[in-house]
């Protein structure tokens, strides 16, 4: 089976364990964020936003709907376009491979099933170069 294809009726969002798959993926990459020197330069710009808990929430929040569950996201600011929201921030290639590389440390360490973590991860490189507003 194709593995971009999504088993009719069934999303990733539950094929990987609805939104307590997405909160533990959520806490560990910004635990990974807040506490790893490497991902410094990812931890000041949310400090520069409105702050860690902040992006903990509204991450939540998009992953929630970006896998095909709750649009909580899109409920709450009426759209999920990741050039909007992060037009404020300027991405260039290097935060965008920082913000994949902890990205994917979380997605290893969140206990998500091998089988769904390459499909994740070309969901989140889409996304990643998405926001990427530099050169």
């Amino acid at each position: 089976m194709n593995e971009s294809l999504q088993p009719k009726g069934r999303s990733l969002y539950l094929e990987i364990g609805g939104e307590e798959a997405i909160r533990r993926l959520v806490e560990i990459f910004y635990d990974i964020v807040e506490q790893d020197e490497d991902a410094a330069p990812l931890h000041v710009l949310h400090l520069r936003g409105h702050g860690v808990a902040h992006s903990r929430e509204e991450q939540f929040n998009y992953l929630c709907g970006f896998f095909g569950g709750p649009s909580y996201y899109v409920q709450k600011h009426g759209h999920s376009r990741l050039k909007e929201i992060h037009e404020h921030v300027e991405i260039g290639p290097e935060l965008r491979d920082l913000w994949l590389k902890c990205m994917q440390r979380a997605v290893e360490k969140a206990g998500i099933a091998d089988r769904f973590r390459p499909l994740l991860m070309r969901h989140f490189g889409f996304a990643a170069e998405t926001t990427r507003n530099r050169d």
